[in-house]
């Protein structure tokens, strides 16, 4: 909206702020009453994102006339238009004009392409061929297919199917055409299909990509390697060199050694900047990552010259078409996530150099901190998923996150006005909900002198000690002195993470007598040995409070801060850089964790190192320094899964520093989905699909097995039968979909169930459930599908897992279904 020459007009709704200098001229013409015309000219900065929007920027003339010439650009589409246009004058004269534009060739084809192929899969490739003459065409189609990866020929999956077809179309006929596909076992993790049809006189095409899903688990097994200053050891990976599976292939074997544990947050980074759920927990994850990356860029010298190095290598190994589409990205990061794993060296640090590029961590950052801020609700709080309510939980790890970026002066939290109101408002959220909470205890049992203290409390007392300058009101003052006097008085009974977290409190209002007892009580009760280093024996369970990546890293912390024991925290970061897989610590909670205590140095762990002596499968590792990383000696070589042997398994390394030297072999590879059975723990998953009928007493479901045959068109029910044997947190369900199938639920939404909430998000190939609290009990699940392409396909398995404590997880069998 705007005003020229005294007249109001509105054109378009221009919904960002202009970020580029490319002008745009509109001449417009408003009619008053009388008649007489207005030539208004305005200038616009407009930012083009085409592909982005469904926005179009025409450009209008008039002519002596007064009428309106339209000229715009709009995506490439054979489609129809919808111009609606309106013009008013100061006093409210006005006019309106609709028309439709339909874009169109004499000839068109126009696929129907999958949203993604699963392997082992066979899928009827369709397309729609066109004539919009009045007279006959005749001519030929054809589907070509390549790998996307490096643009090679895949003719060979059209297994048996003619690559060129014959059509003949009369006036005004459509004719369906179809290629069979049959997907193989690996080698080939993305399709680039090309579809074109020819006559004497037209053609038309479509290009378009669709990620191959593999039909088997990935599994990472790792085999941890540590040695003091010049130890040798020769060392057996048992599970590589023991496993007889005729299913089994072999997707990587990983060999990775340093002096310095730093690396192995910075290496852990990436997983958490690109991890594919979009939950607040996971938002602030990433906003950790690119603020503890940009931090490490522009603070630590021998780091900055590791990725200044790596620039100089070029990008172009990054430039594929995997990369380039997002929308391909996103499933692949979803469903495939080992996609992006290097299958060498220099791409794998092409890609860390891109993800620590400053000015895209900085973007990244600002955009990450901007979701904070709007997903934060009225209350204070913040829900785990849009659309949930206020958790106590997720806000006070967000709080204590940002007290760990402040406490590592990576952030300066007070010094940025937008993010210390966001982060004050969720603190005195985190002050009412335990405020409430004590209030209706009291109403409940009164003030005893056995009231327990329980774990939400001491996280509360945990992590309002980072911020006690935000101040109390009066009210809150009182619980809060209460609860602190509890749990001072009843440390003795509580976790080691839970009195890790006290001493923690204690020591920061000034309490450092029983800090300095707790942290001695903790260091006498813990476990030291050669191999593992320090570390302590408690029950691991399914609550964010039994977690142990969790439980290490603060003792790390308790101990950094309080006792400045670098000893013991030495042995404790052995303990923690043990339990890392190929790029985390399991989940991202835990990976998070472990970064900010590796951080919290015990001695100074960066130093220049001599390169190890390895040997692999008996053959020498050769290491040139020009291939180590700068002042860190850190090593990392990979082998694809063809060229990965049972020799492998036997390693020899040789430590030349005086140091500790760490280290570790990853072996990844894949089993069979459809050989899995279903696993009962303490979730157990029962998994069924059904084909939904009319007859004459209304909708029957009948239940489809792999001798039913389905056709395109039919109805399905997926129905899902959860059961629980105790309450748990934080649960994530995945329900894996057949590739010819689509879900008519399409829009991701919070439900309500038999007194179960949950977050129902649809996906490209599969649909997910987040449940925040799930009390013990059956549940059941269902959803609609529809059946559109022929062919056999794999419906996949259902996955259930504590996203915080992965270990507890269970998942049901899969089930091959056809279509004909």
């Amino acid at each position: 909206e705007g005003q020229a020459g005294g007249v109001d007009y509105s054109l378009i709704e221009v919904t960002e702020a202009p970020k580029k200098d490319e002008i745009v001229k509109e001449e417009v013409m408003n009619k008053e009453s009388g008649g007489k015309n207005y030539l208004n000219n305005k200038e616009v900065g407009v930012r083009k994102k085409l592909q982005e929007t469904a926005f179009f920027y025409p450009h209008l003339v008039t002519n002596q006339d007064g009428e309106i010439t339209f000229t715009f650009t709009a995506p490439e589409a054979l489609t129809r238009w919808k111009l609606m246009t309106f013009a008013h004058t100061k006093d409210m004269h006005y006019g309106l004009a609709e028309k439709e534009v339909v874009t169109q060739k004499e000839l068109m084809i126009q696929s129907n392409a999958p949203r993604f192929l699963r392997e082992g899969d066979t899928l009827y490739f369709t397309a729609r061929v066109t004539n919009l003459k009045d007279t006959v065409q005749s001519g030929t189609a054809k589907l070509d297919l390549f790998n996307a990866e490096n643009n090679k020929s895949l003719d060979d999956l059209l297994g048996g199917s003619e690559q060129l077809q014959n059509f003949s179309l009369g006036k005004k006929e459509n004719k369906s055409l179809s290629w069979k596909l049959i997907v193989p076992y690996g080698g080939v993790q993305a399709v680039t299909w090309r579809l074109t049809a020819a006559t004497d006189s037209s053609t038309d095409g479509e290009e378009g990509l669709v990620p191959v899903l593999t039909n088997s688990q990935l599994v990472t097994e790792s085999m941890p390697i540590e040695l003091n200053g010049h130890e040798k050891k020769d060392l057996v990976f048992k599970g590589l060199e023991e496993n007889n599976s005729t299913t089994l292939r072999h997707h990587k074997l990983t060999f990775e050694f340093t002096s310095d544990p730093v690396w192995y947050a910075v290496l852990s980074l990436p997983y958490l900047m690109e991890y594919e759920y979009d939950c607040l927990e996971q938002t602030f994850s990433k906003y950790f990552a690119n603020s503890m990356a940009e931090y490490l860029v522009n603070s630590d010298p021998k780091i900055k010259q590791v990725f200044e190095r790596w620039k100089k290598d070029g990008r172009d190994s990054l430039k594929s078409n995997l990369m380039k589409n997002q929308e391909l990205k996103n499933i692949i990061l979803e469903e495939t996530p080992w996609l992006y794993d290097a299958k060498d060296e220099k791409v794998s640090r092409q890609k860390l150099t891109e993800l620590f590029d400053i000015i895209k961590l900085a973007d990244r950052k600002a955009e990450n901190e901007k979701r904070l801020q709007q997903a934060q609700l009225w209350d204070g709080g913040w829900p785990w998923f849009d659309q949930m309510v206020s958790s106590p939980y997720i806000s006070k790890h967000i709080i204590a996150g940002l007290g760990h970026l402040d406490k590592l002066n990576i952030i300066k939290i007070r010094g940025n006005r937008d993010l210390w109101k966001t982060l004050s408002r969720a603190i005195e959220y985190c002050d009412n909900d335990v405020y409430k909470e004590y209030k209706a205890l009291m109403a409940m049992r009164g003030i005893t002198e056995d009231l327990p203290v329980d774990e939400q409390i001491i996280h509360y007392l945990y992590v309002r000690s980072y911020f006690m300058d935000v101040p109390l009101k009066a009210e809150y003052q009182k619980v809060f002195d209460f609860w602190n006097k509890k749990a001072e008085e009843q440390w003795l009974s509580k976790s080691k993470y839970m009195q890790g977290m006290i001493a923690l409190s204690a020591y920061r209002q000034g309490n450092k007598q029983l800090a300095q007892q707790i942290i001695s009580s903790i260091k006498e009760n813990a476990v030291i040995s050669d191999e593992m280093g320090m570390y302590f024996k408690e029950n691991q369970g399914w609550y964010w409070f039994d977690a142990p990546i969790e439980r290490q890293s603060l003792i790390i912390e308790a101990f950094n801060e309080i006792s400045k024991d670098t000893v013991s925290i030495d042995l404790m970061k052995k303990w923690l850089l043990k339990q890392k897989q190929t790029a985390n610590w399991g989940t991202t909670r835990a990976t998070t964790e472990a970064c900010y205590a590796l951080m919290l140095r015990g001695t100074n762990w960066m130093s220049d190192a001599k390169l190890p002596e390895v040997k692999i499968g008996g053959q020498n590792l050769e290491i040139s320094a020009s291939e180590t990383e700068t002042g860190t000696g850190y090593i990392k070589t990979s082998w694809d899964g063809d060229k990965v042997t049972r020799d492998m398994a036997k390693v020899q390394v040789k430590n030349n520093n005086s140091t500790f030297a760490w280290g570790a072999m990853h072996w990844q590879y894949f089993e069979q989905m459809d050989k899995i059975e279903a696993a009962n723990t303490q979730l157990s998953l029962k998994k069924q699909v059904f084909l939904e009928i009319d007859d004459k007493q209304g909708k029957k479901l009948v239940p489809i097995n792999e001798k039913n045959v389905l056709k395109p068109g039919d109805k399905l029910k997926v129905r899902i039968e959860l059961k629980a044997d105790r309450d748990m947190e934080y649960i994530h369900m995945k329900d894996m979909r057949a590739s010819g199938f689509e879900p008519e639920n399409v829009l991701s939404e919070y439900k309500y169930q038999d007194g179960l909430w949950y977050y129902e998000s649809t996906k490209d190939a599969a649909t997910n459930f987040f449940i925040e609290h799930l009390t013990k009990g059956t549940y059941v699940f269902e959803y609609p599908l529809r059946v559109v392409y022929r062919g056999a396909f794999s419906n996949g398995i259902t996955t259930v897992q504590c996203m915080y404590a992965p270990e507890f997880s269970s998942h049901s069998n899969a089930v091959r279904l056809r279509v004909e």
